[in-house]
């Protein structure tokens, strides 16, 4: 199993082995919008779960002219339009523009498509509410690729730890999700909040989502949270700092922290950490790398009852979500995510990005 671009967030797109879930041609599918790399880790996860990658679209042709180096196989439509009258094509995969995500699943769902969208999956309450309504009159899905649980083969090995009890109830969850900002690298859109939709809409959708389902809660709270633009007051739009504490509707609590201050000497684009606190244990997820120690990443450190446990796991776990997500699709079942859970994780994290307290350079 290997990864590429793991200096470069944008760009990090995991490879795992094939795990295959349907037969060739059994399951269609397009991306349209490739404005965020996150995209190729999608395509890759469906693809090794046996999805068929047939067309791509974009308005700009150097995006799709890079596409097409890593997928040379696939169909460029004309237009958006040519892959939503495509019968065959099951779902739309997107990583376009944040603000205008929510916009395009609506008419991928209206064209009688499934949705899977990068995240943030939508930055206002009311794109919410318009996507929670088009699931609903036309039951389709709207999927979401929150990878930092989803792509990370510790993150999925500690979920597993968890259903069997090995650290007993979970009552709290750490996450740390730090990111290199690589400003040379990128695009105009990064720096205006109404297009990224702040940072605990953006980065903070992915501690919150494994929050909610490492503690197994249906809801939580935002008590607290707070924003900032320590270091880039050339980009008033950006905030550069993050952070949050939660309290779920079981009792679990949550405090999670985001940012873009990731040194340029780190081997990585972010040193993640997940810390989950059990009534019979503890568990650490040293998701990209130990530092100073080893550069592989997926390492997990248990502690329990019986004794301190380091357990490595990449390339022993691979990623589950894809395969659940296609077989989703086609019997109609809600394995990979539910949809509550996917649109709940929004909820909380355009909560907390609305209530935010502007911290300033100078207190």
């Amino acid at each position: 199993m290997t990864t590429f671009q793991k200096s470069d967030g944008a760009n990090y797109a995991p490879k795992g082995k094939a795990n295959v879930v349907v037969r060739p041609g059994e399951f269609r599918f397009a991306a349209i919008g490739l404005d965020h790399g996150h995209i190729f880790g999608m395509c890759n996860g469906l693809r090794e779960a046996g999805a068929e990658l047939t067309w791509v679209y974009d308005p700009d042709p150097a995006k799709v002219e890079a596409f097409r180096k890593t997928y040379p196989n696939v169909k460029v439509a004309r237009a958006e339009q040519e892959i939503l009258d495509d019968a065959s094509i099951r779902l739309v995969a997107s990583a376009a523009i944040p603000s205008a995500r929510c916009a395009l699943g609506l008419r991928v769902m209206d064209a009688g498509k499934d949705y899977f969208s990068d995240k943030p999956l939508l930055t206002t309450f009311e794109q919410l509410i318009a996507a929670r309504a088009k699931v609903k009159s036309t039951g389709r899905k709207y999927a979401a690729y929150y990878s930092e649980r989803l792509h990370v083969e510790a993150a999925v090995y500690a979920g597993e730890l968890i259903r069997n009890g090995t650290i007993g109830r979970v009552i709290q969850v750490i996450g740390m999700g730090p990111h290199r900002i690589s400003l040379s690298s990128r695009p105009v859109w990064f720096f205006a909040k109404e297009k990224y939709g702040g940072i605990l809409c953006d980065l903070g959708s992915h501690q919150i989502e494994q929050f909610l389902f490492y503690a197994d809660a249906k809801d939580a709270r935002v008590l607290h949270s707070k924003v900032a633009n320590y270091r880039h007051p050339e980009h008033p739009g950006l905030e550069d700092f993050g952070d949050a504490t939660l309290v779920a509707d079981n009792g679990a609590t949550h405090y999670f922290r985001v940012d873009w201050f990731t040194p340029d000497g780190l081997g990585s684009w972010g040193d993640g950490r997940t810390f989950i606190l059990g009534t019979d244990g503890y568990i650490e997820l040293r998701k990209y790398l130990d530092v100073g120690r080893d550069a592989d990443p997926d390492h997990v450190y248990l502690v329990d009852h019986r004794g301190e446990h380091h357990i490595p796991v990449h390339g022993q776990v691979g990623y589950p979500y894809f395969g659940q997500l296609i077989l989703d699709c086609l019997n109609r079942t809600e394995k990979a995510m539910t949809q509550e859970h996917t649109f709940k994780v929004m909820e909380l994290a355009i909560n907390a990005e609305m209530q935010a307290i502007k911290v300033t350079r100078d207190g």
